[in-house]
């Protein structure tokens, strides 16, 4: 890989694309201190238990630089156990986690957002009173002009003109994402579709090397996914940024990762580009029964990943505690 040279935005550019300066060290470097690439965020033999259950077992993963990776499986399949793994809120009992080429398995989730990951969540936690473009500065901000944020809350450094840089990125982010007509509407008059793209933007304002996006088209009509799907693509491609998806709308997971990885029951039942995924027999069974398996009736790019209550394997038909339940359900 060539070696790239530092560009306009304070980022690195390396052929042709600007990227983080952390993403572009982990590109460059590899963990023996060769040149060459790595992963952005992996794990490595991921096993989680509650009580008696086993949420994951030895499960492994890797997200490459500049990619959209998919998570799924149907219900209770451990994708949110994973998620929480990986984000730093849950402890695996045993397993690694690494990001950016460091073990992080010890990290804090805030320790790990200052080294580069970043997350949005199933329901968007926006602030009430606050305009699209100001939740992008205050993002901008939090990670790059700590003590200008500190002076906006305690003293009139609010009335102080923004950096250039700072401008320029929230304007860039606004153009991305198609928020500009919004910009300066309150956040909470907003539909949740823009909501879900305002999330992904305050991510990306802290300019992380990966983010981890729980169920983003969760409760979006076919034009709201729709529009957010092409966002995200067109993240990846102009932000160089890596993405793992964790979802339910299989259809939309296979038409836009790059790779997938499948789990049922804790397990990594499948890993491969969407083409593979979609042929794979474990995972057709997983997700539409073995008899539909056999006869070919589904197409699983249709299904939505929902196991039937009346699957003698499913934890709730099996009489499993609520809480063990609540654990395994997404």
């Amino acid at each position: 890989m060539a070696i790239g040279t530092m560009g306009e935005g304070g980022g690195y550019e390396i052929e042709g694309f600007e990227v983080p300066i952390m993403t572009a060290i982990s590109e460059m470097v590899s963990a023996d201190g060769k040149v060459g690439s790595e992963a952005v965020l992996s794990a490595t033999g991921i096993t989680v238990r509650f009580g008696g259950l086993t949420a994951l077992s030895d499960v492994s993963v890797s997200i490459p630089p500049g990619s959209i990776v998919g998570l799924v499986g149907p219900n209770g399949a451990g994708k949110t156990t994973l998620f929480g793994v990986l984000s730093g809120l849950l402890k695996p009992n045993s397993g690694r986690v690494f990001l950016l080429g460091e073990d992080v398995t010890g990290a804090s989730p805030q320790a790990r957002a200052r080294r580069g990951l970043a997350r949005t969540f199933q329901q968007p936690e926006l602030f009430n009173g606050l305009t699209v473009r100001e939740h992008l500065v205050l993002a901008y901000r939090a990670r790059h002009e700590r003590a200008r944020l500190w002076r906006d809350v305690f003293t009139a450094g609010c009335l102080r003109r923004p950096a250039r840089a700072e401008t320029e990125r929230v304007e860039s982010l606004l153009e991305l994402l198609s928020l500009g007509e919004v910009a300066d509407t309150l956040a909470d008059v907003l539909p949740l579709g823009t909501s879900r793209l305002l999330e992904v933007g305050r991510a990306l304002a802290a300019s992380p090397s990966v983010v981890l996006l729980d169920e983003p088209l969760s409760g979006l009509d076919v034009h709201e996914a729709e529009q957010l799907a092409n966002a995200l693509q067109r993240t990846v491609r102009e932000e160089h940024v890596s993405l793992l998806l964790v979802e339910h709308d299989i259809g939309t997971v296979l038409n836009i990762s790059n790779h997938i990885y499948v789990l049922d029951f804790g397990l990594l039942i499948a890993s491969g580009p969407p083409e593979e995924i979609r042929e794979d027999p474990r995972v057709r069974s997983a997700y539409l029964g073995d008899e539909d398996v056999a006869v070919g009736r589904v197409d699983i790019g249709s299904h939505h990943g929902a196991r039937s209550t009346s699957d003698p394997h499913n934890e709730a038909a099996a009489g499993q505690e609520p809480d063990v339940v609540e654990e395994r359900s997404t």
